[in-house]
């Protein structure tokens, strides 16, 4: 099959011309502009017959991040795979915070909760060297993903398993990020995520329940003046920003994403004298 013709098969299956350009240049290792170039030319037989597998499988909703096994975050290539979250460009907001924030964190020490792939951990770290970066996830198989992420892009994070704090017992951090689950159990925007972890889109149930452990927990985890930076709902700013207060938090704020709407809220730990 000549590669016009693939592009015609992903065509005719209702799948983006760029989706299968992507896959294209990931297989032969060529980019895009050479694709242009030689759309005359033969596909090798295996290549063919895997593209064409996987185009099947994107017409019937798999995310191209799925079948490529890797996505880009910050400039980062990224493994990823359905047992990690597939890295959001509203994450980078929480990173953008996080550095803002790491200029005076009382020694310059981070963690990341729920951290998936890696992506907001190693992200710090690729930003700002010498940090001191931790993660963690209760999913071992998404530990061993941040961890194999970690070691190929040589970033120093200590990666750990543990259900939120748990996996950081004993520590202080002076910074805490994390993008949690925080959709609704009975949401109807989970069957378009139904390719992705459920248990790194919901908690089941309320979905405050994540984010509401966190905040409960991380002073014990917390330097004073240290900030704790959350990612949520459109629709959850208001009540993450009470709970950043009653749970003794000040300067609770919200920043807003590139499409305008509420994504992140964070507050400094002071605690009383």
């Amino acid at each position: 099959m000549q590669i016009a013709g693939m592009l015609a098969a992903a065509r005719s299956l209702g799948v983006d011309r760029l989706d299968v350009q992507l896959l294209l240049s990931h297989h032969l290792g060529q980019p895009r502009s050479w694709l242009l170039a030689h759309d005359g030319d033969t596909l090798p037989d295996a290549i063919a017959t895997l593209c064409l597998a996987q185009l099947q499988r994107r017409a019937a909703g798999e995310p191209l991040a799925y079948l490529l096994g890797e996505w880009q975050f910050r400039g980062l290539g990224l493994q990823v795979s359905p047992a990690v979250l597939i890295p959001r460009p509203e994450t980078e907001l929480l990173v953008d915070w996080a550095l803002e924030c790491l200029t005076c964190a009382p020694l310059a020490s981070v963690v990341d909760l729920g951290t998936g792939s890696g992506a907001i951990a190693l992200a710090l770290a690729a930003a700002v060297p010498g940090l001191q970066v931790t993660a963690s996830d209760a999913s071992g198989e998404a530990v061993a993903m941040a961890r194999s992420n970690a070691s190929r892009l040589q970033l120093p994070v200590r990666v750990a398993q543990g259900d939120w704090w748990e996996a950081v017992a004993g520590q202080r951090f002076g910074l805490a990020v994390s993008n949690p689950p925080y959709v609704a159990a009975g949401d109807a925007h989970l069957d378009a995520l139904r390719h992705e972890p459920r248990m790194a889109l919901t908690p089941g149930g309320d979905s405050m329940c994540a984010l509401r452990r966190i905040i409960d927990g991380a002073p014990a985890h917390l330097l004073p003046g240290a900030w704790l930076l959350l990612e949520h709902g459109h629709d959850q700013a208001e009540a993450v920003r009470a709970l950043l207060a009653a749970r003794g938090f000040s300067e609770a704020q919200t920043r807003r994403d590139l499409a305008g709407l509420p994504r992140c809220s964070g507050g400094c730990w002071t605690p009383s004298v």
